[in-house]
């Protein structure tokens, strides 16, 4: 099913349109934008193709060719919503793998029996199954900007791609170069201080999807002394941090969010801390969905806070189980539930609605009953957080996202805390629990390779003990 359209990311581009109008050698070349409709209506498609093809092919050399790539970029921010789709099924339609040449080749290849031919065949088969949209993608490359405009770009078409095949295969070949882009290998890992620019902390705000900044004085007590923040950064995108971790500095391990953000708390000595917990992470960029660094992000910061703090001996999260409730109502008739707890979770149904009454209950806002209630769910709701996380999955794969994330990079689940997150949100998704996911350095390896290779989950004792493993 075709997605809505909608012009809801105008402002970004219209940031993206003034800075790039600014730096795209655009010159000469700037009649496209002009002679085509917002709506890029098909009438206007012969001007598109006939700059697509002179950027294909070349003509005028390296410097004409960004000038052409500049105006193509250029005429794609200025159209409206429905104009950028066409502009992408166009892409899609008439710039794909030219299948009867492919076919040509392979018969080719098949009937010959000289081993250069054939190996100039696969040459030749090789860059024939390379659509010609990538070099044209490719080209944004070479543009200051260039790479933010693509990954914005994806962002937008990620979306359409979905239930369209066609766009599909587009948003596939645009990740692909994404990925080769940023690779880890290519990224700068920065600290973030207070210091640091108002537009970058700016940024970071707006892009926090774990646990909300809610004000500059929030933001500031998370850049403590005692507290660590790290971003990824691209060589060519210098101001736009692809994806940051949170980190608070210690003694022992954190069991609820709100010790860890509560701003009236005292500063921490951080080279006394003995602890080190990664308590948020979050992407910043929409169109890098996909391309993995994250894992390496834990690892990078988990080693240079290990170098710069040797007195750290536990790497350990606290993390949210963002899918726990969704899966509990939709698998409650299969849990084989013992009578006692089918009577405790039919008290929390009767009490309303389940959101405000967790509220109520992990507040201690309650009446003396309500209080018999909360310690009869407890060990209930703990017992079947373990086994969702240790059971429900998706092929070989953990079910809960982030623990996939966690399991994938060689931790173990340490332990599950109850009342750990009142926010309408924790509460919404999880009922409050939040999870310690321990990194413990010299196992890490073991795990992932336990984990990736044959889909076993590592946990503590008592993890498994609680989910009767």
């Amino acid at each position: 099913m075709k997605q809505p359209l909608t012009n809801a990311d105008e402002p970004l581009w219209g940031r993206t349109l003034r800075r790039i109008r600014q730096i795209w050698p655009i010159g000469e070349h700037a009649a496209l934008k002009d002679a085509v409709a917002p709506e890029l209506p098909e009438a206007n498609w012969q001007r598109l193709r006939d700059k697509i093809d002179a950027c294909l092919e070349g003509r005028g050399g390296e410097v004409s060719a960004r000038a052409r790539a500049a105006e193509l970029g250029e005429a794609y921010l200025v159209l409206n919503a429905e104009g950028r789709h066409n502009f992408l099924e166009l892409l899609a339609r008439e710039y794909d793998v030219d299948n009867a040449a492919v076919e040509a080749t392979i018969s080719r290849r098949s009937r010959s029996t000289d081993d250069d031919e054939r190996r100039q065949l696969n040459l030749e088969l090789r860059n024939l199954l390379e659509p010609p949209r990538s070099k044209l993608l490719r080209q944004f490359n070479d543009l200051e900007e260039g790479v933010k405009f693509l990954v914005d770009l994806r962002a937008e078409l990620i979306p359409w791609a979905q239930g369209d095949k066609t766009l599909h295969a587009l948003d596939q070949d645009v990740h692909r170069l994404l990925a080769s882009w940023f690779d880890v290998g290519f990224l700068n890992l920065r600290r973030i201080t207070w210091k640091t620019s108002a537009a970058l902390l700016e940024k970071l705000t707006e892009s926090e999807a774990v646990h909300e900044i809610r004000s500059w004085q929030d933001l500031k007590n998370r850049l403590g002394e005692d507290r660590r923040c790290y971003a990824y950064f691209h060589p060519r995108m210098p101001e736009e941090p692809l994806i940051f971790v949170e980190v608070a500095l210690i003694n022992g391990i954190a069991k609820t969010i709100h010790e860890l953000l509560d701003e009236k708390a005292p500063m921490g000595n951080p080279r006394q801390a003995d602890t080190a917990i990664f308590y948020s992470i979050s992407n910043c960029q929409a169109g890098l969905a996909g391309v993995s660094f994250g894992n390496f992000l834990i690892k990078r910061v988990a080693a240079d806070l290990s170098a710069k703090l040797p007195n750290l001996k536990t790497f350990a999260t606290l993390s949210p189980v963002p899918g726990f409730l969704g899966w509990l109502n939709a698998h409650l008739d299969e849990l084989e539930l013992s009578e006692h707890e089918q009577t405790a979770i039919q008290m929390l149904k009767e009490t309303g609605s389940p959101k405000s009454t967790f509220r109520k209950l992990l507040h201690n806002k309650v009446s003396e009953a309500d209080s018999d209630i909360s310690n009869i769910l407890q060990p209930i709701l703990k017992r079947l957080c373990a086994r969702y996380l240790l059971q429900a999955r998706r092929g070989d794969k953990a079910y809960d996202r982030v623990a996939h994330f966690h399991f994938s990079n060689g931790a173990q689940i340490e332990q599950i805390n109850w009342a750990a997150d009142l926010s309408a949100k924790g509460i919404e998704q999880s009922a409050g629990l939040m999870v310690n996911y321990l990194y413990k350095l010299s196992d890490i390896e073991k795990n992932h390779e336990r984990y990736t290779g044959q889909g076993k989950i590592t946990a503590s004792p008592t993890v498994r003990k609680l989910a009767k493993l």
